[in-house]
């Protein structure tokens, strides 16, 4: 079987890591793993590069791991820490031969169809490759899809008032943004090698994150080989991270593996 890999290109809250005009020990930190992009991640597939989120980085993060390429993207929820690096997939579809397939729900459709509007004026198909964003909507639904020609299973999550996906791919599954884990949706996270999931931060619960004792409490649930926790705030500091179990870990960009 051909191999497969992600890369986490982003693991950082929605303000990201160092977070402006903060002055804590983390935000001053010059520990690598304490410089954290807004939270994405990349599928390296047989058949292209599957972009999970465009985040506001996303040339950032896709040079830095000398990705030349994305064959389609996935979105997780509209909000713009997730979303707002669209524009600079434009350059795509000029390398494809044709419109940057887009993998979401009617409501985040809806949203970047507001959001980025001039994308979608009439006469737009007359403007040379390159110009704007050529994309090609393909709606998802709970249903199980494919994608470059792999099964995706989507994960219902609440994130505060919203509802978002994660995805499952194979035994991987990566559900960042996600404050409860509706009772549908934990079989779906059975018999996994890896889970990525939402970490805000240490102490209180956040309205739209899980804190660290909800995540531990949620992998321990779930048992999966190997846990990486993400969309990490200036609470989780890398260069002292808390105490984990070993199968626990906290993610950092650039971090990738096999599966």
């Amino acid at each position: 079987m051909a191999s497969r890999s992600l890369i986490i290109l982003g693991c950082g809250t929605s303000v990201g890591v160092p977070m402006l005009g903060c002055d804590c020990t983390v935000c001053r930190s010059d520990h690598p793993r304490n410089q954290r992009m807004r939270s994405s991640v990349l599928l390296k597939l047989p058949a292209g590069n599957l972009l999970i989120d465009t985040t506001p980085e996303m040339r950032l993060q896709l040079l830095r791991e000398k990705i030349p390429l994305v064959h389609a993207v996935l979105y997780t929820h509209y909000h713009v820490d997730h979303v707002f690096g669209l524009d600079d997939v434009r350059i795509f579809p000029k390398y494809l031969g044709g419109p940057l397939p887009i993998y979401c729900t009617d409501d985040v459709e809806e949203v970047i169809r507001q959001a980025f509007s001039y994308a979608f004026h009439p006469g737009n198909d007359d403007l040379p490759p390159g110009v704007l964003p050529k994309l090609e909507f393909r709606r998802i639904t709970r249903e199980p899809f494919s994608v470059l020609g792999e099964h995706l299973t989507p994960i219902p999550l609440i994130h505060g008032r919203f509802d978002v996906f994660g995805y499952r791919i194979g035994n991987v599954a990566y559900c960042t943004d996600v404050s409860k884990i509706p009772d549908a949706s934990w079989p779906l996270l059975d018999g996994l090698d890896v889970l990525i999931l939402d970490c805000l931060k240490l102490g209180r619960p956040h309205p739209s994150h899980f804190n660290l004792d909800q995540a531990l409490e949620a992998i321990a649930r779930v048992r999966p080989r190997q846990a990486y926790l993400t969309h990490l705030s200036h609470e989780m500091d890398s260069a002292n991270p808390p105490p984990l179990p070993p199968n626990v870990a906290l993610a950092h960009d650039g971090l990738s593996f096999e599966f």
